[in-house]
């Protein structure tokens, strides 16, 4: 497997591993290629050392930087989606409903237009804006 450092136009980089450069441009020209922060199909190459995964190998650590920051921001939104209720569009529906008391207490999330959260805050109500990228949307393998 040949391992290739990649990022889409708003800066995310991310390894992308392929059969060969090949294969890696033959998937790109096909848009199977994805950033898994934003979801973008247009990547780039970045200049690398060519790395190989071989079986049995151990890679050496990856230097503190953004690439850390990206995996932790990742490793939190996981964590919202394991302890969160999806409510979907319902999304300001249900939290008038928990907040007066008229559903149980529970930790939800879902999707409303910025006029209905608007509202929500001038209620009295928390929200927080947490857009989701679509790798996390779908299940992991």
């Amino acid at each position: 497997m040949k391992v290739l450092d990649l990022q889409c136009p708003h800066g995310h980089r991310f390894e992308g591993w392929f059969a060969s450069a090949e294969d890696f441009e033959s998937q790109l020209s096909r848009k199977l290629v994805e950033c898994p922060i934003c979801s973008a199909t247009e990547v780039s190459r970045l200049p690398s050392a060519p790395r190989l995964n071989l079986s049995g190998a151990t890679a050496a650590p990856a230097p503190a930087g953004a690439g850390e920051l990206q995996a932790r921001v990742m490793h939190a939104l996981r964590e919202v989606l394991e302890k969160t209720e999806n409510v979907g569009d319902r999304f300001a529906e249900e939290a008038r409903r928990i907040h007066y008391n008229e559903a149980p207490a529970r930790n939800i999330r879902g999707v409303t237009t910025a006029e209905d959260a608007k509202a929500l805050v001038e209620e009295g109500i928390e929200v927080m804006p947490l857009p989701i990228p679509a790798v996390l949307k779908e299940p992991l393998q």
